[in-house]
């Protein structure tokens, strides 16, 4: 009877692991495969060469948008006037964030727009309406590799990786009550998880300085 009742509970706990093992990797298996070929281009940054693409657009503020320019307050958390990124967005094909930090001088505003994959920035002189938009294109290699590291990737971006690594634990964890499960009939799989601990320590102490 209690050989039956601890079969039991054992065939239970491994129909169970293995549905939260596939429901984890189904999860992440997209996040896996990008973060993985990402580490790998990471990893060998300086032999992969990037050849920037710079653009750059100029153009001149209407009078009514200069006069709400020169009028808008020089306080370092002053977002730039709602009119201003609408003429921005036509005359320069720029999507100025309406929380984007301006950089106030009395000469000129300068809004910073880091993006993954490259770099961008938005000059206006307040004078005399004088608009100067510049955009740096590093490639899709850039590209991934900031989305891999989180850099200027936004709020959304980060919650997916938030729970890209909270699936990708869950899928490491039941992996590994697996293996328990199946190591009295698998003599190999200690002794290769053993392994797996054992190398990535030993080069961290010996190697890494």
């Amino acid at each position: 009877m209690d050989t039956t009742n601890h079969t039991q509970r054992r065939a239970y706990w491994l129909k169970t692991l293995h549905q939260w093992h596939w429901i984890s990797s189904a999860l992440c298996l997209l996040g896996m495969l990008l973060f993985s070929v990402t580490g790998i281009t990471l990893n060998h940054a300086g032999q992969i060469e990037a050849k920037p693409r710079v653009t750059t657009r100029t153009a001149e503020l209407p009078e009514a948008e200069r006069a709400t320019l020169a009028a808008a307050p020089d306080a370092k958390d002053s977002p730039l006037p709602v009119d201003v990124r609408r003429w921005a967005a036509k005359a320069l094909a720029v999507d100025v964030p309406a929380d984007a930090a301006v950089d106030w001088s009395p000469e000129e505003a300068y809004v910073a727009l880091p993006r993954p994959g490259g770099d961008a920035w938005l000059r206006i002189d307040r004078t005399s309406g004088e608009a100067e938009y510049e955009l740096t294109d590093r490639g899709w290699v850039s590209y991934f590799n900031d989305l891999h590291k989180g850099r200027h990737t936004g709020t959304a971006w980060s919650w997916f990786i938030d729970i890209f690594a909270a699936a990708a634990l869950l899928f490491s964890i039941t992996g590994l009550f697996i293996l328990k499960m199946h190591a009295a009939n698998r003599p190999t799989t200690w002794p290769i998880v053993g392994l797996g601990i054992v190398i990535p320590v030993v080069l961290a102490l010996l190697f890494i300085h």
